[in-house]
């Protein structure tokens, strides 16, 4: 009896972790900057980020028609609401970012990357940093004809 105890309480706190599996299917391509699958098991709290807009904390627009600043406050703002709720852009498992101008999306890949990495590791195929699942996509407008760039993000935060 005293072994089965051990055996429950060594076993219980692993069976009380959420876990985070990221899979890139050798059947779908190969990702460049997000993760096909993203898949959480266990407790964990999950926590829901509106989406941000390139505003500081006093309302005013940062970086009028230029999109990398626009980006830059973005994910300064994600990072801020992340923080306040006890998670990082590591815990973020789902993405969705809307751009009034596709040509202009490799300057929000760049800022992305500064704040949340590439997922070219040595087989960013198989085995990438912790990137989420992620869409972009083109919007006509957004609620503000002067705002560009719009994020929002889903994090699931583990027991640490």
């Amino acid at each position: 009896m005293r072994l089965l105890m051990s055996a429950v309480f060594m076993l219980l706190p692993g069976l009380a972790f959420a876990q985070i599996k990221r899979t890139n299917p050798p059947t779908l391509s190969t990702p460049t900057g997000y993760t096909h699958i993203v898949e959480v098991t266990g407790p964990a709290k999950t926590v829901y980020i509106s989406g941000q807009i390139a505003f500081d904390k006093d309302g005013k627009l940062v970086g009028a028609g230029d999109m990398k600043a626009q980006a830059e406050q973005v994910f300064k703002n994600l990072e801020a609401a992340l923080t306040a709720a006890g998670a990082t852009f590591k815990d973020v498992v789902k993405m969705n970012t809307y751009v009034t101008d596709m040509d202009k999306a490799p300057a929000v890949r760049e800022v992305r990357a500064k704040y949340m990495g590439t997922g070219l590791g040595a087989d960013a195929s198989r085995d990438p940093s912790p990137l989420p699942a992620s869409t972009l996509v083109q919007v006509v407008h957004l609620a503000r004809p002067e705002l560009m760039l719009e994020i929002e993000v889903i994090a699931v935060v583990t027991a640490r």
